[in-house]
């Protein structure tokens, strides 16, 4: 365990080293995180103006009213599109590093354009997925919504290569996700060790942040400062951002890295061979 928990760690500070040369790929999650805000908003408003309309007693029948359920459906194929365009950019741009090569923010964005037929259709896939998944949950008693939860962490996993896979080549997204699920097969076996690195390390983070916050609120009550509290609050919430935004981006790296190491045998420049090696043995 403390050799595993060593190469996540070793695996988070190359992915690390690779966003600390290239800081430009931040802002890939940071468009997805503003485009999904908006698309959110664009689609709670008509909802929320249509319970207001027919009053508080009717909410819960439009909630489980044909139409929201089909509202439901286009918010989920919005929204991934969105995610999967801009992690598409940000994996595409991240391979292009492990090539040697610099690639703009506008290379990364025209790479993902490029892609957008696929990244349309994975993401009509991944919402059918999503709202059979919501249903049975919603039908079924606690057992079986374990069991569904399971799945869906099953479908997380065996999907996790689709964006490298179809920002690297050019086939349709059923494919990619026969693909995906054919790499992670041969190379990960059980063992998902980076990702779990990478959570680990910016827990930590958040972790940090709020003991931070909490020192700093009761340090400001001492001194009857009560002034300095929001403006530790907007910090923390700053924080919290540059946070989320680092995670994503390492992910995307580190989902690039993965899936050139199963295609190739190698994950390019700044990740060490002999950790990738260690870290995703195959399943005999």
């Amino acid at each position: 365990m403390a050799g595993r928990f060593a190469r996540s760690w070793a695996l988070a500070k190359a992915s690390a080293g690779m966003l600390n040369k290239e800081r430009r790929l931040l802002v890939f999650p940071l468009l997805s995180s503003v485009c999904c805000l908006l698309v959110l908003a664009s689609f709670a408003a008509p909802v929320f103006a249509a319970l207001e309309a027919r009053g508080g007693a009717s909410a819960q029948e439009l909630q489980h009213s044909v139409g929201f359920y089909i509202g439901l459906f286009v918010f989920y194929v919005v929204q991934y599109s969105v995610i999967f365009f801009f992690n598409t950019a940000l994996v595409g741009s991240a391979m292009a590093c492990m090539n040697g090569e610099r690639p703009t923010v506008g290379d990364g964005l025209r790479l993902a354009a490029s892609k957008w037929p696929q990244i349309f259709g994975y993401a009509l896939i991944a919402s059918t997925v999503g709202m059979l998944l919501r249903a049975l949950q919603e039908r079924l008693g606690l057992i079986g919504r374990l069991v569904i939860g399971l799945i869906g962490l099953a479908w997380t996993v065996a999907t996790f290569l689709v964006v490298p896979v179809l920002a690297a080549t050019d086939v349709g997204p059923y494919e990619a996700v026969k693909r995906s699920t054919q790499l992670l097969k041969r190379t990960w076996g059980e063992n998902i060790i980076g990702n779990a690195g990478i959570s680990v390390v910016l827990s930590l983070g958040f972790m940090l942040i709020v003991a931070v916050l909490f020192a700093g609120v009761i340090f400001s009550v001492s001194l009857h400062a009560a002034v300095l509290i929001p403006v530790l609050a907007v910090l923390g919430v700053l924080a919290f951002i540059a946070l989320a935004l680092i995670q994503s981006a390492l992910q995307g790296i580190y989902a690039a890295a993965l899936y050139r190491y199963a295609e190739y045998g190698d994950a390019g420049n700044g990740f060490d061979q002999a950790l990738l090696d260690q870290a995703f043995r195959s399943k005999r």
